[in-house]
């Protein structure tokens, strides 16, 4: 199964690899050229595909947790003061997406959207101290009676040049549901509570959907 933002790019690809195995297959004629061409050729076919792959995740809905938004590794986990919705010290933890995670984002949580605001920016390597307010981002605030008010961050990285951000203010949105896209590598920032008890630390590779990073 594949996420719907990459079907206009699947369908391209998969025309360039017919195409290009035809042309091949015409006019080069050194066998040793002719297998690496068509090797490349279904190597670009099939790292597109696994981009946007779309597995199904059995999530667990839960009002007293946090679940992963992506799929990643968990690269910090610290005490940060939010400047754009808060303007107080929260919790952060980061999880990065390598190229071969899969790349769809999940709400971690349901409730109302309160906040949803996309930000054009730089595309400094996602684990740079400064992606999380320097890069393209989206940020958005989810609202619910047992965590309040959480506030998750799409964040472009050296790679990733789209956010596709599918929350929309005053929505109600279920856990582990659609929440975007995010295409070619990047992060996502959770800002949680003060106090809040983490099921994670950095380090741990977590499944977008499934894994529980915190618990009220």
């Amino acid at each position: 199964m594949f996420h719907k933002e990459g079907n206009q790019i699947i369908l391209g690809t998969l025309i360039f690899t017919i195409i290009s195995a035809l042309l091949i297959d015409k006019f080069v004629f050194t066998s040793w050229l002719r297998t690496s061409l068509f090797v490349v050729i279904l190597a670009i076919l099939i790292i597109v595909l696994q981009f946007f792959r779309n597995p199904k995740r059995n999530t667990v809905c839960n009002d007293n947790h946090i679940i992963a938004p992506v799929d990643g590794k968990v690269v910090v986990v610290e005490e940060v003061f939010e400047s754009e919705y808060f303007k107080d010290k929260r919790l952060q933890v980061s999880i990065f997406m390598s190229p071969l995670n899969v790349h769809v984002t999940r709400y971690p949580m349901s409730g109302i959207i309160k906040y949803s605001k996309y930000h054009p920016g730089k595309y400094l390597v996602a684990w740079h101290p400064k992606a999380s307010t320097e890069n393209e981002r989206t940020t958005i605030v989810v609202e619910n009676d047992h965590f309040n008010e959480v506030l998750y961050r799409q964040i472009a990285g050296a790679l990733a040049k789209r956010i596709v951000n599918y929350a929309e203010v005053d929505t109600k949105v279920v856990q582990g549901t659609d929440a975007g896209f995010i295409k070619f590598g990047s992060r996502v920032d959770l800002l949680l509570p003060l106090g809040t008890e983490l099921s994670i630390k950095i380090g741990d590779k977590v499944k977008g959907g499934e894994d529980i990073v915190a618990t009220v």
